[in-house]
Formats: C-alpha cells, structure tokens, sequence
C-alpha cells in the first residue's frame, strides 16, 4: 500500500496487510454518528465488487440473500424475460430486477420527458462536445419536478428566454416556483424578474448589493418520488452560461448524495426565511428595483443628506438583535446606566433607537402613544443629523425629534439631539428632564464638556455607545462610569460573519526572540525591559521589515499601523523602516495635535507608508484607509489586541482584505496565546488546541489565519500549559493574585482574565494535590492557596462527593432561578431539625418548584422522598453553599439572557424559555423524578413524553458527530429562521404512528410541544446544557421513520443561539 491518507475501514484482510508493512499505520474508531454513513459506502464498495464478479444469472439472487438479513426488507422481482436475439436463438439473457422509471396519472397522453442523467446519478457539466446542453437539461428536469427553486447571484432576460418551454409548463401545471436573486453589480434585468413573477414564481430580492455574499448559481427539482435533483456551478441565468460560456456544473442527486441535497434544500429554506430577501412585486416595487440596480452599476446621482423618513420598517440584523437582547437582560437585573460596545459602522445608533422603541412599546398600551422625553448627545452636526433619520425611520415618525445644534434651539424639548457644545450650560434644562439619555462615543466622557452633561442630568436610563471603552489615556470608561459592566459588545467574529467588517488576514511570525527571562506580571511584560531587548535587536527589525515586504501586496501602496513597547521602540521601528525604503513616522500619546494630524494626513495621502505607535488607539486615529496592522510588540490582554486589530477593519471600496502581521518571540512561561486567540476566533478552549493543528479551518467568509512552523509549535506548547491548567498551576495563580483568604472566586477570575471552565472544565471533577485526590473546586484550590490544604481537609467525604457536582450549576443563567437557589440554601443552612427543613421547603411558594432542580442537579438519580432531608444536609455545610453561591454570583454577573415563562397551560413551570439547563434540571421541572418514578439522570433519550402534563419535551444536539464537519449529521436539525426549526424525530417514529400522530395533532388534542437546543454534546465544561426555545407548534412534516418536522417557535430564540443553529452566515 502507498503512504498517503485513507478513509478504509479496517477488515480482516487490511489487518493483514497491515501487520506486513513497514509504514506507520494511524487509526481511530468511527464516530457513532457518523457509522451508518461510513458503514453504507464501505459496503456499497464491496457489494459493486461481488456482483460483478458473479454470473449474470446469480446477481438478483445473490442482492436478495442480502436483504434477507435486512429488517423490513422486501425481496426484489425478477424482471420479465428478456426478448430473444436477433439471430433467432431461443436463448434469452440472465433475468434482472424490473426498474420502474414514472408513475403518472391516467389522465396523462404520456409519461414526461426524462433528463438525459438518470435520476439517481452526478455528472459534470462543463458544456463540452460530449455533455448534454445545460438549457436543454434544466427544462427536462422542469417537466418532471413538483417544485423548483433557483438560487443566482443575478438573473438575465436571455437566460429566461432560452428556458421559456420549461417554464411555461411549469405555469401551466402549477408547479411552485421560487426564485432568489440580488441586485449585485446590477447585472440582474428587471425584464427577466417581471416574466417570472408573471409566470407565477415567488421572487425575492436582496437589495444591498455593496455587502451581499451571495454568489451562488444553482437550482433543485423537487420530486415528490424522492428522486429529486440539483445543479450547483458557476452559471447564472443568462443564455451564454448555460449556451457556450466555459462553465462548471456538477449535476447532485437525492440516491447518490443525499447530503449534498439535504443541505441545499435546508440553506436555500434559511435564506428564504431571511429578512435580507425581500418579495418582489413588479406593481409596486419596479422603482424601487430599478434604483437599486442603478446604484449597483455605479449610476447613482449624489447622495443628499435628510431627515426624513423612510418608508421601509428598520429590522435589526441579528448582531444587533443579540446586543438589544442582552440590554433588555441588563435592565432586567436593575442596571440602567448601560454601555454598548461595537465597532464604528456597526450600527450602535440602529440599536440604540430600536432599544428606545422597545421601551416605546412596553410604555404603551392598546391605543396609548408616550413617547419617553429623550436627550441624544454627540460632538458633531453630522452624527446628530444621521440619528435624527436614524429615530424617525425606526419609529415610522417623521415628526420626530428636534435638533439643538449651531444655532438651532428646540421649541418643545421633549425629544432633543444635541451637540455636546449646546449643553455647555445643561442647567436649562432640569435634571429629571429626560427619561433617556444617549451618549454617543462614550470614550469622551472624561472630558470637561461630556462630564457637566453626565453629572447634571438623572435619567431613568442612561445608554453609553463606543467603538472602545478605552480612554486616550487608557483608562476604561467602563470602570470609571459603569462598574466595569459592558453590556453589550459586539464580537469581532459576529462582526465579520454579518460582512460589517473588512476580512483579516493574520500571519503569526517567529521573530527569534526570547522573552522567557523578561519580566512578566499580570498579564503584562515590564516595558522598560522588553523595550530595551527590542532597540538591541535590529536583526529583529530586518525581519519585520523582510516579512513586511513579503507578505503585503504592493508596500508602495500600504497604509500602515505599527504597535510598539514604549516611544524609544516607535521611533527606532521607524527610523529603520525609513532607511529600508519605506517610509514611516512614530506617533504616541504626547504627540501635539498638529503633530497627529500632519503625521495621518501624510499616511493618507500616501506620502508615508507606516505609523508606528504607542497606546495610541482611538483619539484622532480613525483611518478607515489603512490596510496592515504589524505587532512589533506581545500583547496578551484581549481589549488592547481588539483594539489594534480594529483600526484596520474599517470597510472602503478599495480594500479587499486587512493584513496583520503579528511578530512572535519564544514568549515567557506566563505568557498565554489562548486569550487572543478566543478573541480572534470565537472559540472555545477545548476547541482552540484543535483549530491551531488543523490551520484554523473554521473562520468567517474571507478571514485566513496562519501560523509559521515555529510559531505553530510555540502557541501549541503555550495552549497545553496553559488552556487546561493544572491544579498546581491554579493554586499557584490563585496565590499570586489573592493575597491572603478569604478571596473571592468572582475577584480571582476578574483579576486573572479567566473563567469558570479554568477552574471546573479542564481534567474532570477532580485532581490530584500533593499526591491527594481531592474534588477540583474553588473551595479546595483556595484552601491550598492559603492554609495549605487545611479546609478541604477538614471536608466530610459526603462534602467532598458533593462538590465534584458544582460544575453542574456553571450554566445557570436566569435571574429567577439563581434566586430560588440563594432562597432554598440560605433557608435550609437555618433550619435545626429535618421537620424544620420541611418547613422550610413547604413555604417557599412559588420557589418551592425549583426544589426537585436543585436536588437532582446535586444527586441526578436521587430519591425525591428523601429530597427534603439531602437538600438540607447540603445547605448545613458552609463549605458547598458557599461554593455553590460563589459560581451563582459570577453567573449572575456574566448572564445576559431574557428569561420568560412558558406559553398557556405551562407558564406555572420553573422553566424559562432562552434560559439553559442540564438535562437534570429540565427533567426535573417537568416533574420527572417526582411526579413518576423515573429518574432525571437515568434519561438518555433525545425526546420524552411526559404523560401527566401532556407535553413531549424534544432534547436537541445539532452537532450529533464529535467531528467539526460531518456531512452525514449536520443537516437533520436547524433554525430556518428566528421562529422557525426544522427538526428530525427519532428513526424509528412514522407519520402514522401514535407518536408521530401526536406531533402533528397535538394542538387539537391539547398536548404541548417544548424544545431544547445545544449545540454539542461536550464543551468546556463537561456536558453542554441545553438552551430551552419554549413551546413550539407544529407546521409541516415530509417523510417518515424518521420525519422532518418544521415547528413554529411560540417565542423567537435568542439571537446567539439562532447564529449557531441557522445554516448560514
């Protein structure tokens, strides 16, 4: 055998050849997700193999002894007997099975045209002597499909000309039609759009051509025989693609990849659910067709600046969505001084006007219109102006608001956009004036002007918006104004998929440096040492300068960012670039103004090449032109990494992508490349290890990030110290930051940059200390930390078996919970006697019902009659309830989710709907474990009926293989839009089965329907929980055993949990 890469399962004769050769065989087992798939196309290989090697004769024989070992297997029929040769012999050929080829109805002349690919086949298209023309082919497979959808980038006149017979017979035998389209380039004629909506296809548009990402070209026949087909390639709908153009089309099938068409019918489900495709009405919308495609083409007239209001309904993309949810989150745990962080063009003012229309409606009642007085601060005319619009198009009010600017004074002052420069005297207004206040570009805050406003007004809800929380001097507003609370931020990889941010692409470098002897403390190198190391090495800046040039396309043409240690290694950086022959400048803090602006006006003009700086990250430095970022310095701390990266990810038509440079040294053993990395990537922990490995195969459309072989093998030795940390390593940290007991686990992970998984996900409930095994908790790190050991050792064995179990409270998320948790622990720790404890429990009242949760989280196969007396003797030890109280503070903290009841008959259940849960909890809540006699922890299927409350409870894993990418499972069950799941039962369950009939009947039986979603099955913290969408109704199901169910979410799911369900980006 060759060395190479294989994908064969291991039999007895591969064993063999195994055990004979030289080369080093690498193995592992099948996931068992994956298995039927895997198993399917290892025998289909082999059965082929066999059958023709055996006579013709023995061939439908030989299939049907196989499929006698198949359940519910039926036989094949011999076909009927072959006529005899033309030489007059009476010898007929082997019989065959009969192939049945249409089944039509009587009132049919004759069967429709097939296509000249069988059904059941792939082919490659690529309009040669030898391949069927693509136009004849596509109106073949019209004839013969009971639904067609089309997918093109742009759709021309003569490509709906060239296929006119095809679809006029789809019109006349009323096949739906569904057409999806762009105005992208403004290829698209409006001519051909009109004849299909004519010929009565549905169409929709995607009118924002500037930032569409759709390119695709292809369409699918569905049949409802179950022999549907797809064509996927690089033609779009125009006479020449599908004539004479040198184009690629693979022609898929259900039979031979049905994943192929499962994922094309799902996605092409999800884009047509999407918001960003608009129905197409050439009675009214024609105009506004024709402007966009005009505006695509570049023949737009210029742009006029005004105020007022559109008349199309302002919708918020689903970055904005989740940042309006975890505002409303914010609100909900009492806090109304609120910061919202996103990038510049990210759409802060759409949110910020969106959040005041909420609180408009939760105002308002049926008939009611009260407007909350609002005060909308900014430095400039021109911001005023745009939120102004901004307001008004949200509100559907062109009436509203007033400008307080240059001169212009507001006649009611109920709804004011002002200039900070008009409120230098906020006196004439009174403090309680305005019940909102919207301060845009938060990061002014300290200055004389924004303070006078912040310290007169008292508003009912304050809303900070900045691109960074960072102050020039780098002093967080977040810590000075709100407690150190951001919230709301929006990530850089939410940013990117949503295509509101340039792509990057990030080189990590080995610069040869060794840092490991320099000084490092909380997260930070000691500057004068690191600075000193870096003016010695001009070998370093040689390679800073030859990768510059190697890796950038045109330097003569680069606009450039460069991060330096101190002032000294800024202006030794660029001198050196200079001299290289490119020119740079250096700019930092103590920069004058004048000196600022004529050092960025000659980068913009081009006269300079590079900016090399210090700290220097948002005042005056807002140059959407520039294209490379080079880290000439480590950086660890996330918000600084951003924050550089940000300055170049700022979109121009010019820029295509933003290259950085990041130079890496062989860093000190301290040093940790997991927080950049989670920040650059979105990651997790235990994935991140993975994805350096693998070359980070897994990005947003456009974003590339590679790693040189020396720095590859640098961050890998990093991330195995330091991802999964050990406990010595912890308590080691613990005591570096803490000090002296007691000390908090909220302070700690604060004061360290970690989270829960550093202290509960990595190696299991326990660890090894100082040769004791002991449960890997807070409490027994810290008693390490502090009184070497001795308070965990103090611990009871049933103490120490019961806090192995905290990792189970690490996902708890809503408010009303976390409370009834505090309640029945703090109630119980004073309860005497176990009948006190009754008591206790009995007069909980609403809270009671969070009881069985508690208790079968901490013992998951419990007895619930002796829930009571557990409960209790957990809630005596101080040693777990502090622990278990602990992990609710931080939770408490970091939670930003929406918690609401559950719809009818339900909303009296502990459950909360966008609330996560263990599979424990939820069972539990459900009265599984007390109100029948099973166990929540002994359930292990994905669904489950729960019969005394008339619901069935569906357990979601979207990703149901280990593996990132498996073909076979990814596309069983998603969102297809905010309110809308597709979701695939068990195997075994058919249409007409009473199981399957209760899932279609269950609203006129008066059974619910409740669903839970995760997305893996681990993360980093042991088993993942579940996020509950709360009740759903059923729409519409194909197939059986299993079915395919499309359910109606009664509330929209939360926006996170719909960007890694849906499809698509």
């Amino acid at each position: 055998m060759p060395p190479g890469l294989y994908e064969r399962l291991i039999d007895a004769e591969l064993a063999e050849a195994l055990a004979a050769t030289q080369l080093r065989a690498v193995s592992s087992a099948v996931d068992a997700a994956d298995a039927p798939h895997v198993l399917t196309t290892h025998l289909a290989g082999r059965i082929e193999s066999a059958l023709s090697q055996v006579d013709a004769g023995e061939r439908l024989a030989l299939a049907n002894r196989l499929l006698d070992v198949l359940p519910e297997a039926s036989p094949l029929r011999e076909g009927r007997p072959a006529k005899p040769s033309k030489s007059g012999s009476a010898k007929t050929q082997p019989a065959s099975p009969d192939q049945l080829l249409s089944l039509s109805r009587p009132t049919f002349d004759a069967p429709p045209e097939r296509p000249e690919i069988p059904l059941a086949d792939v082919a490659l298209l690529t309009n040669g002597p030898q391949d069927p023309a693509l136009a004849a082919e596509l109106i073949k497979e019209m004839a013969s499909a009971d639904r067609v959808d089309l997918l093109g980038s742009f759709i021309k006149w003569t490509g709906v000309r060239t296929l006119m017979p095809g679809l006029e017979s789809l019109a006349r035998r009323g096949v739906p039609i569904r057409v999806l389209t762009t105005t992208y380039i403004g290829a698209t004629d409006r001519k051909a759009l009109d004849k299909l909506a004519k010929l009565g296809a549905q169409v929709r548009v995607n009118y924002f051509s500037a930032s569409t990402k759709l390119h695709a070209k292809a369409w699918i026949f569905h049949r409802d025989s179950g022999y549907s087909t797809a064509y996927i390639g690089s033609s779009n709908l125009s006479r020449s693609a599908m004539t004479d153009g040198v184009e690629w089309n693979v022609r898929v099938s259900q039979v031979a990849t049905p994943h192929v068409l499962s994922k094309f019918a799902a996605t092409f489900e999800t884009y047509w659910s999407s918001s960003d495709y608009e129905h197409y009405n050439p009675a009214t919308d024609a105009d506004r067709l024709e402007e966009a495609l005009r505006d695509a083409r570049g023949m737009s007239g210029p742009s006029v600046t005004t105020t007022s209001v559109t008349a199309l309904a302002v919708r918020p993309y689903p970055h904005q969505q989740l940042m309006l949810e975890e505002l409303e989150a914010e609100r909900e745990g009492g806090h109304h001084a609120n910061l919202l962080v996103a990038a510049t063009g990210t759409g802060k003012t759409v949110v910020a006007a969106l959040d005041y229309a909420r609180l408009v409606d939760r105002l308002n009642g049926e008939g009611r219109r009260v407007l909350p007085r609002l005060l909308f601060v900014a430095h400039r005319k021109e911001i005023l102006l745009q939120a102004l619009r901004t307001y008004r198009d949200v509100l559907r009010d062109g009436s509203f608001g007033e400008l307080f600017v240059d001169g212009q004074r507001p006649s009611s002052g109920d709804h004011v956009f002002a200039s900070v420069q008009s409120l230098r005297n906020p006196e004439i207004f009174e403090p309680d004036r305005f019940d909102v206040v919207v301060i845009d570009e938060f990061h002014h805050a300290h200055a004389a002007s924004y303070r006078k406003v912040l310290s007169h007004f008292t508003p009912m809800e304050l809303l900070g918006l900045t691109a960074t929380p960072e102050r020039g001097d780098g002093v967080s507003v977040a810590e000075e104004f709100f407690g150190g609370r951001i919230a709301s931020e929006l990530r850089l990889w939410d940013a990117l998929d949503a295509d509101l941010l340039v792509p990057f692409h990030y080189f990590g470098i080995a610069d040869g440096t060794d840092l490991s002897r320099v000084s490092f403390r909380r997260g930070q190198y000691d500057q004068a040492e690191l600075s000193r190391l870096y003016l010695a090495d001009r070998e370093r800046a040689a390679k800073i300068v030859e990768n510059t040039t190697k890796y950038v396309t045109d330097v003569a043409q680069m606009r450039a960012l460069g991060f330096c240690v101190t002032v000294e290694h800024a202006r030794f950086m660029a001198d050196y670039f200079t001299d290289a022959g490119i020119p740079a400048l250096m700019l930092h803090g103590g920069s004058s103004r004048g000196e600022r602006e004529d050092g960025l006006a000659a980068l913009r003009s081009g006269e300079v090449k590079v900016v090399f700086t210090v700290d220097l990250f948002n005042e005056g430095l807002d140059i959407p032109d520039v294209d490379t970022i080079i880290m000439a310095r480590p950086t660890q701390s996330a918000t600084i990494f951003l924050q550089q990266l940000g300055r170049g990810l700022r979109r121009t038509p010019t820029k295509a992508v933003l290259t950085v440079l990041d130079f890496v040294g062989h860093q000190n053993a301290d040093f940790r490349f997991d927080i950049k990395l989670r920040a650059l990537t979105g990651l997790g922990r235990h994935k991140l290890r993975k994805a350096v490995e693998a070359g980070f195969p897994f990005l947003p459309a456009g974003c590339h990030i590679e790693l040189d072989r020396v720095t590859q093998d640098e961050v890998l030795k990093n991330l195995a110290r330091k991802v999964k940390l050990s406990a010595s390593q912890l308590i080691r940290d613990i005591a570096d930051h803490g000090g002296a007991s007691p000390y908090t686990l909220r302070s700690y992970l604060h004061d360290a940059d970690r989270a829960l998984a550093d202290i509960y996900g990595a190696g299991g409930a326990t660890a090894s200390i100082n040769g004791r095994k002991v449960p890997r908790s807070w409490q027994a790190l810290a008693s390490y930390a502090f009184d070497e050991g001795k308070t965990i050792g103090e611990a009871s064995v049933v103490e120490l078996e019961l806090l192995k179990r905290i990792r189970a409270f690490t996902h708890v998320d809503d408010l009303s919970r976390i409370r009834a948790y505090r309640e029945i622990l703090t109630g119980l720790a004073f309860a005497e006697t176990e009948s006190e404890a009754a008591k206790v429990v009995c007069g909980l009242g609403d809270n009671r019902a969070y009881a069985p949760m508690l208790f079968y989280s901490l013992w998951p196969t419990g007895d619930s009659s002796q829930m009571t007396a557990k409960l209790w003797q957990a809630a005596r030890s101080s040693l777990l309830r502090s622990e278990i109280e602990q992990v609710l503070d931080v939770r408490e903290e970091i939670s930003r989710t929406v918690a609401r009841r559950l719809d009818g008959r339900l909303a009296g259940l502990p459950i909360r709907s966008h609330a996560r849960y263990s599979r424990e909890e939820l069972l539990a809540a459900f009265g599984v474990g007390t109100q029948d006699t099973e166990k929540p922890g002994n359930v292990r299927e994905g669904v489950k009926y729960v019969a005394h409350l008339g619901v069935d409870i569906l357990l979601v894993t979207l990703k149901k293989s280990e593996a990132d990418f498996s073909p076979s499972t990814l596309y069983r069950d998603y969102a297809i839009s905010p309110s809308c799941f597709h979701w695939e039962s068990q195997s075994t369950t058919a249409e007409n089965s009473p199981t399957g009939q209760r899932y279609i009947n269950h609203a006129s039986r008066g059974s619910g329907v409740v669903i839970f979603v995760r997305e893996a099955k681990t993360g980093d913290i042991g088993t993942e929980p579940y996020t509950c969408l709360g009740t759903a109704r059923y729409l519409t199901h194909r197939g059986s055993k299993p079915m395919a169910i499309e359910w109606e979410l009664d509330r929209a799911m939360p926006a996170q949990v719909l960007a890694t369900s849906k499809l698509v980006s």
